[in-house]
């Protein structure tokens, strides 16, 4: 399995590379350079197998030679023995139409653990292989978080050798449970940054820190967001955990996305391209609805962000957006480089006819209103019993709100966990989410991190200071 660039002037690279580079050096992300694919009988095939098994069966064409197929049974089985559900993203029925897929039963009570518990392995096992061949292995991962990729990938990375993280996130625009699970991590090897600014001003600090090359000469850098594609990869597998369930391949199946930075609804289009038969992805936003007017009107704009209830959604600029724009247009690196120069610059983008037909052919989008997903929220609580955090709600909200045909499973990402947003819930539903026991003395921990102006400049010194050089 190759790897290339959606702007075309990277290398080449095999699992193992883009697992270690997150961010291609031309400013692209990486894709397979074809996509693999199962037939219906292979894919009828894997029902019945337990998490870790379809995970590393579903996985497998992506890795390639980089790792054996026990061996990458062998981190599946790992990564997935710390969930707290023994199906570790268990399906629940709403009504006759409505499911939804739990992806809150990792440490982190996050999706974002379902690839984060894995990546950290596969940082381990890639970074000790080339330690024990002499070279280098030292690696500093920079992230930008809206609040809970940092804490799945602390969790990862924390006290994890010849690895460090540094975790941007932006300072008082997440919930107090999604900061204290970053912030009481004091591992050594842990740097958590709040800056004074959104999630989309961290993560172009971020993005501008691998393109500069008085960092990337003295640190090795690597990246945790779903830029790198190795965390996209294993989102994969509960689309395929939860058709499967549900009929697939024999029945098509939706599902509905609450979305910010692309990467979880982007991993359906994946695999959809698999041959995973996929009636329509429902992409999720909140009023920061740039993915919407893009999908909807082929206007891709960014406006201010506006904060809400749904901080992991309070985003204006989806990077992951950028793969799926690469693929339906023809796969043309330069043409995508210029397309997204453009939009570096003016903030605004007009998708082309290709990328908008080749869109509406399986997306569709939904801006989902504060009220709408207050009222979701209550509905799923006094109506099925089952409590629901805010960006699940915009999910639930757009499915319900769907056009879709009576027969047609329409599965909503339950993203996170209810007590990470207690407050939103308690206004909604009247009740206040109790933490789980696993994480029920967080509040007593000791909190460390930096507070920096919301700069390129403030962030890059300090992460230089504080970090290991790779020579």
């Amino acid at each position: 399995m190759e790897y290339v660039s959606t702007r075309g002037q990277a290398p080449v690279l095999d699992f193992e590379g883009v697992t270690l580079a997150g961010l291609a050096s031309d400013g692209g992300l990486y894709v397979p350079r074809a996509w693999p694919s199962f037939t219906a009988d292979e894919i009828a095939a894997m029902r019945g197998l337990p998490y870790a098994e379809l995970a590393a069966r579903v996985m497998a064409p992506f890795v390639g030679e980089s790792l054996s197929p026990d061996r990458l049974l062998e981190l599946t089985r790992e990564a997935y023995g710390r969930f707290a559900h023994q199906a570790v993203t268990p399906l629940f029925q709403l009504d006759q139409q409505n499911w939804l897929l739990e992806l809150f039963h990792g440490p982190t009570l996050a999706f974002k653990d379902v690839a984060l518990q894995l990546l950290g392995l596969l940082f381990e096992e890639f970074l000790g292989r080339r330690k024990d061949t002499g070279a280098d292995g030292a690696l500093t991962i920079v992230g930008a978080t809206s609040g809970d990729t940092g804490s799945a990938a602390i969790d990862a990375i924390a006290g994890r050798e010849g690895v460090e993280i540094f975790m941007l996130h932006p300072l008082g625009r997440v919930s107090d449970v999604q900061r204290r699970q970053m912030t009481t991590v004091l591992a050594p090897n842990v740097h958590n940054i709040a800056i004074d600014g959104s999630f989309d001003d961290a993560q172009a600090t971020v993005k501008r820190m691998f393109g500069d090359p008085e960092m990337t000469g003295r640190f090795r850098l690597s990246a945790v967001n779903s830029i790198n594609w190795a965390r996209l990869m294993a989102q994969v597998v509960y689309y395929f955990a939860a058709a499967l369930q549900l009929g697939g391949p024999d029945r098509k199946v939706a599902f509905s996305v609450p979305t910010g930075n692309f990467g979880d609804v982007f991993a359906g289009y994946v695999a959809a391209r698999m041959g995973l038969p996929i009636e329509r992805l429902i992409v999720a936003t909140n009023v920061n609805d740039i993915l919407h007017r893009a999908l909807s009107a082929g206007d891709y704009s960014a406006g201010t962000v506006t904060p809400t209830a749904a901080p992991s959604m309070d985003i204006q600029v989806s990077s992951n957006f950028e793969r799926l724009l690469f693929d339906l247009g023809g796969r043309d690196g330069m043409a995508m480089a210029e397309q997204m120069r453009g939009f570096e610059t003016s903030k605004s983008m007009r998708l082309t006819n290709a990328q908008q037909q080749g869109a509406a052919s399986l997306f569709t989008s939904a801006r989902v209103e504060p009220s709408e997903m207050t009222a979701t929220m209550r509905w799923a609580h006094e109506e099925c019993g089952e409590t629901i955090d805010p960006h699940t709600a915009i999910g639930l909200h757009a499915a319900m709100a769907s056009d879709l045909s009576a027969d047609v499973p329409v599965v909503t990402l339950a993203t996170a966990h209810p007590a990470k947003f207690r407050d939103s819930v308690e206004r909604a539903t009247g009740q206040r989410p109790p933490l789980p026991a696993r994480v029920g003395d967080l509040f007593t921990r000791e909190e460390r991190y930096a507070e920096l102006p919301g700069t390129y400049e403030a962030v890059r010194d300090y992460i230089a200071e504080h970090a290991t050089p790779s020579a």
